[in-house]
């Protein structure tokens, strides 16, 4: 049976949930906010970030593809799924489950930014040190955390482990 390895507790993700829902609300008071989650991933993220914000929001979702069945990016962004809805002069939010080499939220905003939203930001629960191949300005992030893979709390590999709890980390890939 594959091993995994705690890194970050669900207690601990829920605190930083907390504190980052807690950052938005005051950032965007009497503002008009769309959280924008990037699928699949970012689901759990959001519905439980999105409990913490004490603020009318709206939610869409966008799906994109970088990885495949891999557990480095390729670089190679398509878009599968885009906005329902229009996001021309409102606040949006966009929302991730981890920010690697950083390349497809540049992608992403970059997309974004062209349709002129009046303001465009991001919240990551998970930041991985030292693999940025761009530079990003994130707005709020639950945990910085080292190069290992990671799963659970959305996060997958070959689309299993998203229903964990916790963060954690597979010790060998190979035992899978």
């Amino acid at each position: 049976m594959t091993e995994i390895r705690t890194l970050i507790s669900a207690e601990e993700i829920a605190n930083a949930l907390a504190r980052m829902g807690a950052e938005i609300t005051e950032k965007y008071r009497g503002k008009d906010l769309l959280l924008v989650g990037v699928l699949r991933g970012a689901f759990v993220v959001m519905a439980d970030l999105a409990r913490h914000i004490d603020l009318p929001v709206e939610f869409d979702f966008m799906a994109v593809s970088s990885y495949g069945a891999s557990t480095q990016t390729s670089g190679v962004v398509r878009i599968l799924k885009d906005l329902d809805e229009e996001i021309a002069g409102r606040d949006v939010l966009i929302v991730e489950d981890i920010i690697d080499s950083g390349l497809t939220l540049n992608y992403l905003i970059k997309s974004l930014r062209v349709r002129r939203p009046a303001s465009l930001g991001i919240a990551s629960l998970l930041v991985k040190e030292g693999i940025q191949r761009v530079e990003l300005e994130i707005d709020h992030v639950g945990f910085h955390i080292g190069p290992e893979f990671v799963v659970g709390y959305g996060l997958d590999y070959a689309g299993r482990y998203r229903n964990l709890p916790y963060v954690g980390v597979i010790d060998s890939l190979e035992d899978l």
